[in-house]
């Protein structure tokens, strides 16, 4: 049983079992301690509101924060980036702390979600703006459209979340979806919904080779001007030609702090 401090703000105290591992330092540098206090929170007010289940407690550094804050390997610096379904702030709030030059803004319908990040956000002294909603709402659009990357992380099936994703973002923007070890089936499977959504250049890549144990994998796509689409049939279908098979490719780990 972990006993972690309740409040989400002030301490870091963590029991030796959450202590962050060598690679935290290398990917934090010297905004460590609030990637501390953010697992503080996940453990102990995550857990108390039902944002992260119990058995993912041991697991916090590598399955979860690690695993998300690398995705900065693959985003420019001083770029907007929009994390859709956000939930308890994974990848959004790991990225903005490793990249405080990065604008953030968290996407969540649920309202006991949405108190939990801006209370973490407000305590950690972090910029990074709450929008309640779903990715589609209008009013979400307007908020928050625009990006230059949208992230997601465990949100839906590779075609469903291209309809959420691909409008927030600008043309030539990047949509950047951690997957799992079925990445490379997922896009295969998909790849044509990819496209009648106005998305191109998809790839599986992956993150932290040298950091992590186990890479993190993100299906990256780019929002494609509509004069770039598939061209369309009279009845407004698209014409799609099928993809080549995708390879996995390994980014270069650049500082994760930009």
């Amino acid at each position: 049983m972990f006993h972690v401090e309740r409040d989400l703000g002030g301490s870091t105290a963590l029991p030796a079992e959450l202590e962050p591992p060598a690679a935290a330092a290398a990917i934090f540098g010297d905004r460590l301690d609030i990637a501390r206090r953010y697992c503080a929170a996940l453990a102990g007010a995550g857990v108390e509101r039902g944002l992260i289940g119990p058995r993912e407690v041991p697991r916090l550094w590598d399955r979860h924060i690690l695993n998300c804050a690398v995705i900065g390997e693959l985003i420019p610096e001083g770029v907007s980036v929009v994390d859709v379904g956000s939930g308890a702030g994974l990848p959004g709030i790991p990225l903005a702390i490793a990249r405080p030059d990065l604008r953030i803004s968290l996407v969540e319908p649920l309202l006991r979600r949405t108190i939990f990040l801006s209370e973490f956000i407000e305590s950690a002294g972090l910029e990074i703006i709450v929008v309640r909603g779903r990715a589609e709402q209008s009013g979400v659009l307007k908020e928050a459209g625009g990006a230059d990357v949208v992230t997601s992380r465990a949100v839906a099936p590779l075609a469903k979340l291209a309809q959420w994703s691909l409008p927030l973002l600008r043309d030539h923007g990047r949509m950047l979806a951690l997957k799992g070890v079925s990445a490379v089936e997922e896009l295969e499977r998909d790849g044509e919904a990819l496209a009648r959504a106005g998305a191109g250049n998809a790839e599986v890549l992956r993150c932290g080779a040298t950091l992590l144990e186990t890479p993190t994998v993100v299906i990256s796509a780019e929002r494609l001007p509509r004069a770039e689409r598939h061209p369309r049939r009279r009845d407004g279908t698209a014409v799609v030609r099928r993809a080549k098979s995708s390879k996995v490719s390994r980014t270069q780990p650049r500082d994760a702090r930009g």
